[in-house]
């Protein structure tokens, strides 16, 4: 971290201590744990440098890269406090320099690639709320709190000196970062040649000082021509896995491929006629994707807060209200050189110790893209909101939303794949999607139990494999897919997420959740071969004003 950002980090960290604090999630006071495992720890990661050619961007653009830069960074501090609490006491409680170096990476004292294990002794298990809730709350005392906006995605549930529940607007609780982060968001939009972006980082900037996001994304999906783009804010719910229901602080700095952008542009034309076609009863898909929807193609130059979090995310479909996806879609961001480092450093050698070497061949870069991104577009298939008045589906599914909801996204991004293949607007060999997918399975397995996108891919795998749709021989350890029974078992897995979205059916995605969202022995077996074999699980980003040369 270059001086003006480390000294970034240390005022924003000062504004915690005048914040009302709960209690800290740790048992006792923590001390550091040297052991040599942590080493190997440390090696599940790869670094990767995050670039782009600055001679696509105008003078203006290149000053207002460091400005998102810096609102960035705050987002670093505030996504610290919602995943654990005080950095700056953890921090100063470790000695090794390498345990400290693995608690960056997780933002915490907890391994993200590892069901959240605690690695730091006298830290005691991550509370399933993280910091949103006071650690000793339940969800009947929640249930029971007669709070107006506690469901909010943008509230902290705290205690007040009677011990009763309350609740913290994040624009209360953040002011001093926020009110800095908005400045230098406005700084950013008097730079900005674009209309478009001019008027996005404007909104956006009054948005966080409010925590009223609509308006602003709706601006940012008007803006269409823009080079530059950032999305900054608490967007995901992924950190709360208590209720699935506050939003963590996070941050992409982003420069537009415009060549790759217009070669994705027509595909999402089909969103309607794929809506029509999915495999379920009428009444799952009785809604229809909001048509204003985008595909574009990206460098990212800036990860920051929950995206930068143990896994790293690879591409993007927001916004998030249904509303405002409803009325006019998503954009789908992919993140093209972060995409290449994880096909070219983890999925490759991962196909080489788990693929058999007949279908080895037929993975490549071009259908782990085209998986990658129909992912963020099955987002907006299926329905947002139950058939049976029980509200969204991420209200009726708690913190089972997000894990179903990936696993719905990879498996109908599958489906559109295919649908578009037959129709001759994708090119190459359907096989050569099935087979990428299938060692794609394996890397994002690898994220664990604590990641939503790891609990999709354990389900998915556990599926497919009571279905046949693939085989593992015994000698070599390796598998195939099984092309028939492959479409097959992607087709059923289609319609049974659907119908417990739809349905709002907490307690069947529980039980599924349950029954097939573990790692098997066998299974175990193939993952530690590839820790053997030194394979990272991950990345982690040389990345910032210095690395881009600006």
């Amino acid at each position: 971290m270059n001086r003006p950002l480390l000294l970034l980090a240390l005022i924003g960290l000062a504004f915690f201590w005048s914040c009302d604090q709960p209690t800290p999630p740790t048992t006792t006071e923590p001390t550091t744990d040297t052991s040599d495992d942590m080493q190997k720890k440390l090696d599940k990661y790869t670094n990767f440098r995050l670039t782009t050619d600055l001679n696509a961007l105008t003078e203006a653009e290149k000053q207002m890269i460091p400005l998102l830069i810096e609102a960035g960074q705050i987002m670093n501090d505030l996504f610290w406090y919602e995943a654990y609490g005080d950095r700056e006491a953890l921090m100063a409680s470790i000695d090794d320099p390498k345990v400290k170096q693995f608690v960056e990476i997780n933002y915490g004292p907890w391994d993200r690639l590892d069901g959240n294990k605690p690695f730091v002794e006298g830290v005691g298990p991550k509370p399933a709320g993280a910091n949103y809730y006071p650690t000793d709350m339940t969800k009947e005392e929640f249930d029971a709190a007669e709070l107006a906006d506690k469901a909010s995605l943008y509230t902290f549930l705290r205690r007040d000196d009677q011990g009763q529940l309350k609740t913290i607007p994040y624009h209360v609780q953040f002011a001093e970062p926020i009110k800095k982060v908005s400045g230098l968001l406005m700084q950013a939009a008097e730079l900005a040649e674009n209309p478009g972006l001019k008027h996005y980082l404007t909104l956006r900037a009054q948005a966080l000082l409010t925590d009223d996001y609509q308006p602003s994304d709706l601006a940012w999906l008007d803006m269409k021509t823009n080079t530059i783009d950032v999305v900054i804010g608490p967007i995901e719910t992924y950190e709360d896995q208590l209720r699935g229901g506050k939003a963590a602080h996070e941050c992409y700095v982003l420069v537009k491929d415009q060549e790759w952008s217009k070669r994705l542009a027509k595909y999402a034309a089909f969103l309607p006629e794929l809506q029509t076609g999915l495999p379920v009863p009428e009444e799952y898909k009785k809604e229809e994707p909001g048509r204003d929807t985008e595909l574009n193609a990206y460098d990212v130059v800036f990860y920051a807060g929950d995206c930068n979090a143990g896994s790293k995310t690879i591409a993007i479909n927001l916004p998030n209200d249904e509303e405002v996806q409803l009325q006019k879609g998503t954009r789908r961001l992919q993140l093209k050189n972060a995409m290449r480092a994880k096909f070219d450093k983890i999925l490759m050698p991962i196909a080489d110790v788990l693929i058999e070497e007949e279908q080895r061949g037929r993975i490549n870069f071009d259908a782990f893209f085209s998986n990658t991104m129909f992912h963020e577009v099955a987002h907006g298939l299926g329905i947002k909101n139950t058939i049976n008045g029980k509200g969204t589906v991420r209200e009726a599914l708690l913190e089972h939303a997000s894990a179903l909801e990936e696993g719905k996204a990879d498996i109908l991004g599958l489906y559109m794949i295919n649908q578009l293949h037959k129709k001759g607007e994708i090119s190459g060999d359907i096989q050569d999607y099935y087979i990428t997918f299938m060692a794609g399975i394996f890397r994002s397995v690898r994220f664990g139990a604590s990641s939503a996108h790891g609990k999709a891919n354990m389900i998915r795998f556990n599926f497919f494999k009571e279905k046949g749709a693939f085989e593992r021989s015994a000698e070599t350890g390796q598998y195939r897919v099984n092309f028939d029974k492959f479409q097959a078992a992607t087709d059923e897995l289609s319609e049974l997420i659907l119908r417990l979205q739809g349905d709002g059916n907490y307690k069947g995605v529980a039980a599924l959740v349950a029954e097939k969202g573990v790692i098997g022995t066998e299974l175990q077996g193939d993952l530690d071969r590839l820790s053997a074999a030194g394979i990272p699980v991950d990345v982690v980003f040389e990345q910032g004003v210095e690395i881009l040369g600006l």
